[in-house]
């Protein structure tokens, strides 16, 4: 399906070694994905190249982030990215994929097993209810990656994460100012804002991983329902 060849030339570009297993894995991951996506919309992305650089390369420059370690909740994970992409990357990884819909869960059960992957957990759940359950602060890294704008987003992800640990979003040029406007939400979150890494994809995209540490227990009043933190993000 991919290039394996080609993608392990562009990790190793952006200085990361992938072992001939895991290319193996995310060559049978596009296939996987292409062939789903014939029938439930997965992805925009289906040619080889753009799933290497836009898919892959652009979780893969998130997994070999040291933060990226013990136990981590993909929120609203879709096919997948970026957490399968890390769990391949760092087999030890616990990974839980948080993903609300039904057609996207089924297809992410078929391929861990297609893949063979082992201590994933799927959670078919809204982030915002999840963190009203047993998942409330379990998690030492919480990521998104094209779910909602940061202020929103930091909502989501950070009540599900444990104090000292980390919140990380993927995100494109516009997560300098996405940052901007989210400082405050993050603070009355628990969190606070540690660094911004700039990185740059293949193809010349830009990208931010924005991460933040969670500094003090959220508070209860916090996540808010889904409708009010989508009309009415943090200040």
């Amino acid at each position: 399906m991919i290039d394996k060849n080609r993608l392990e030339a562009k990790a190793a570009a952006a200085g990361l070694a992938l072992s001939g297993d895991a290319l193996d894995k995310l060559d049978r991951y596009a296939a996987c994905l292409v062939e789903y996506n014939q029938k439930v919309n997965l992805t925009a992305i289906t040619d080889p190249e753009g799933i290497e650089d836009k898919h892959f390369v652009d979780s893969l420059l998130f997994a070999a982030r040291p933060e990226v370690a013990g136990s981590l909740v993909d929120v609203g994970t879709g096919a997948g990215f970026p957490g399968l992409v890390a769990k391949i990357y760092k087999p030890d990884l616990a990974l839980t994929l948080m993903e609300p819909t039904g057609k996207r869960v089924d297809f992410l059960r078929w391929v861990c097993g297609e893949l063979g992957l082992a201590g994933v957990e799927l959670a078919k759940e809204r982030a915002e209810e999840a963190a009203r359950k047993r998942w409330r602060e379990a998690f030492d890294v919480a990521c998104a990656r094209a779910v909602a704008a940061l202020p929103a987003l930091s909502e989501y992800c950070l009540p599900l994460v444990k104090v000292g640990g980390m919140f990380i979003a993927l995100k494109g040029a516009s997560g300098d100012e996405e940052l901007a406007a989210a400082k405050n939400a993050i603070t009355k979150l628990g969190g606070a804002w540690r660094e911004t890494v700039a990185l740059r994809l293949p193809g010349g995209d830009e990208r931010r991983l924005i991460l933040c540490e969670k500094i003090s227990h959220t508070s209860t009043v916090y996540p808010r329902n889904g409708g009010k933190i989508a009309k009415a993000p943090l200040k």
